[in-house]
């Protein structure tokens, strides 16, 4: 007999019998532009060294809600003189926002980063009206002043 799933969200690893949900996972249209795909963040973590990318497929019981991609002690300058972690991705599927599942993907990053001796968790977003600034800021992150790739970014002190 198997042990049902605990109630609410969790994070699982992304592994070939979870794949397919994963790469399933999609925003709202009016979202696309602030995000990347799913398969695009895979790739991304694929060609970084081992253990700097973290992605996760959020689930809720059985049912795929989410996508998130942590990025663990990533060389920020790409010269070895600032190591940052933080929240690279998230895709929440378009039925499933507004449910909690974008904060408890933050929580979970800014956990994770904690456990591994971390101070911050950094984000970047797409700057202006439609993207998710309110989100980041209502969740405690302040902006930094710095852009990376005409990103905004932001900061949470853990």
């Amino acid at each position: 007999m198997t042990t049902p799933e605990p109630p609410g969200p969790r994070l699982v690893e992304i592994t070939p019998g979870n794949l397919e949900a994963a790469l399933a996972v999609r925003v709202r249209p009016d979202q696309e532009h602030a995000v990347e795909p799913v398969a695009h963040s895979l790739a991304e973590a694929y060609v970084h060294p081992p253990g700097v990318a973290w992605p996760r497929l959020i689930v809720d019981g059985d049912r795929p809600v989410g996508f998130l991609m942590a990025f663990l002690d990533i060389d920020w300058n790409e010269d070895g003189s600032l190591l940052r972690s933080g929240l690279w991705r998230l895709n929440i599927a378009a039925a499933e926002q507004g449910r909690g599942y974008g904060r408890f993907a933050v929580e979970a990053v800014a956990a994770e980063i904690r456990r591994r001796g971390g101070k911050q968790c950094h984000v970047t977003w797409h700057p202006g009206p439609d993207g998710p600034e309110t989100f980041y800021l209502g969740l405690g992150f302040r902006t930094t002043g710095e852009t990376s790739g005409g990103q905004t970014v932001g900061v949470l002190d853990l």
